[in-house]
């Protein structure tokens, strides 16, 4: 597992992938974002682009698994999260997750918010990038390690952005 630093052309891939997400699923899909570290200009990351989908109906989504597979994604259920379908790409070097929720989901804000306030907020991004990179150096064979790691600061910073985005309005 590694962090990189920032590639410019990451929201291009997020753009090219979106449209084939969008032209495979067509009208379940209602709107895709690009989240995660990789729609954070100038933020560290793992080279794997975050895609949130806002679906019409999760049970659709899930009668669409072919269509999935197709395009080069595995079909993961809620992987611990309920009311989400995650799907990945790319096998053991994945290149792009998919984490699709139905709209109207509260955990599609909380993802926005926290993305958003990585971007208003440089110094927090700048500090989530060197706790990635000491998570990276230490669990670099462990990607549970990793995520448990980043998991006390994350849950903060979601915890700021929510209150963050509220106040925004």
């Amino acid at each position: 597992m590694s962090v990189v630093d920032y590639d410019p052309r990451w929201p291009e891939v997020y753009a090219s992938e979106l449209s084939t997400l969008h032209t495979a699923l067509d009208d379940l899909m209602v709107r895709g974002h690009h989240i995660g570290s990789t729609a954070v200009r100038g933020l560290a990351a793992k080279p794997v682009i975050d895609i949130l989908l806002e679906v019409r109906d999760l049970g659709r989504l899930d009668a669409m698994s072919d269509a999935m597979q197709a395009i080069g994604y595995r079909p993961r259920g809620e992987l611990g999260i309920p009311g989400r379908r995650y799907f990945s790409k790319g096998g053991d070097a994945r290149t792009h997750h998919v984490h699709a929720f139905v709209r109207g989901d509260p955990r599609v804000g909380e993802h926005l918010a926290f993305r958003d306030y990585l971007r208003a907020h440089t110094r927090i991004a700048s500090a989530y990038a060197r706790v990635k990179r000491e998570a990276a150096a230490r669990y670099r064979h462990d990607p549970d390690g990793y995520v448990k790691c980043k998991q006390e600061f994350v849950a903060r910073t979601v915890r700021e952005a929510i209150a963050w985005a509220a106040r925004e309005g």
